[in-house]
């Protein structure tokens, strides 16, 4: 063995080590979690976030989009991506591959079955990648840069958690038994879930959003819903890539529609990651889905958690 594979092993058992000494718990009696630095996810994503915040270095003009789990991470990709390439009409990524394949979740890249085109040593500049990580454990040459910028999207928490429990439905059908909606309720309040707790991972951008603006744009589901023209080239304005005309925002919300992701061939068939096929990215994606499946007694003590939990920060779910 080389110096170099020997040194690549030590700094793997060195992590392997350090995931075994890690909290550990059942995510609704089914799923293993870990907590590290105050924050849940499967052990593959703890390495790999580990790894990400100890050697990641960020190059110039690097753009992160950052969200929780479930929150409009698919539909912010597609719009970054879209954005990026300029419209270009023979160029139409979304047509070629899921959203996740041309914008990678980098602590994900593991579960990937096949191979992204570039990684983040080839891309081209700028790079635009995405993370679930939460804030706290950004890689220190991303936080402390001034030039690489984050894209941050949140949505209501109540959708958040009946998106995240049809999800697991949908893509853990080995399981016995589904995911009781009364299980994920538990975990996802007790801020027990991938990448929780929810109202902490939030926060924790808001408030960075408020000391830098310039830095990190904050994005809310529900405003990109009721006022895409107007979100769609906010975010333009921000990657440094405004639109020339009104037609060509119109061409981004078209391409980047729900309805019609939904019914690219890319999407309705075919897997980027193990286990999760690529229609599982795109279900009803409307606000207040909730609705139709919480009981009023889930929506008292998940509006009373919401309040105390955003009380005094200035922002609204």
């Amino acid at each position: 063995m080389s110096d170099k594979e020997l040194t690549l092993q030590n700094e793997e058992d060195m992590y392997d080590k350090s995931i075994e000494q890690l909290p550990k718990a059942l995510f609704s009696d089914k799923i293993e979690l870990l907590e590290w630095e105050g924050f849940w996810s499967e052990p593959t994503i703890i390495k790999a976030a580990m790894k990400f915040k100890t050697t990641f270095q960020t190059e110039p003009n690097d753009v992160l989009l950052a969200s929780s789990m479930k929150t409009g991470t698919t539909w912010l990709k597609a719009i970054c991506a879209c954005i990026m390439q300029g419209n270009k009409e023979e160029e139409d990524l979304l047509v070629k591959d899921n959203p996740h394949f041309h914008i990678p979740t980098i602590e994900a890249m593991n579960y990937f079955i096949k191979n992204p085109t570039q990684d983040l040593c080839t891309m081209h500049f700028p790079r635009l990648f995405h993370t679930h990580l939460p804030y706290r454990v950004l890689p220190d040459s991303i936080k402390n840069s001034d030039n690489c910028k984050i894209i941050y999207i949140a949505r209501n928490p109540k959708d958040t958690l009946i998106s995240m429990w049809h999800f697991f439905n949908h893509n853990h059908k080995r399981v016995e038994k589904n995911f009781p909606l009364e299980k994920v309720f538990e975990c996802f309040c007790n801020g027990f879930h991938h990448y929780g707790p929810f109202f902490e991972h939030v926060l924790e951008y808001w408030k960075e959003s408020k000391k830098k603006p310039q830095k990190i744009l904050f994005l809310k589901y529900e405003d990109l819903k009721m006022d895409p023209k107007k979100e769609v080239k906010k975010i333009a304005l921000f990657l440094g890539k405004p639109f020339d005309n009104e037609e060509d925002v119109e061409k981004v919300l078209w391409r980047c529609s729900l309805e019609r992701l939904k019914n690219l061939e890319v999407n309705k068939s075919g897997s980027l990651f193990a286990d999760i096929p690529n229609s599982s990215f795109f279900r009803k994606g409307v606000v207040g889905d909730w609705k139709n499946y919480m009981t009023p007694e889930m929506e008292e003590k998940l509006e009373k958690i919401t309040s105390l939990k955003l009380q005094g920060s200035g922002l609204q779910l």
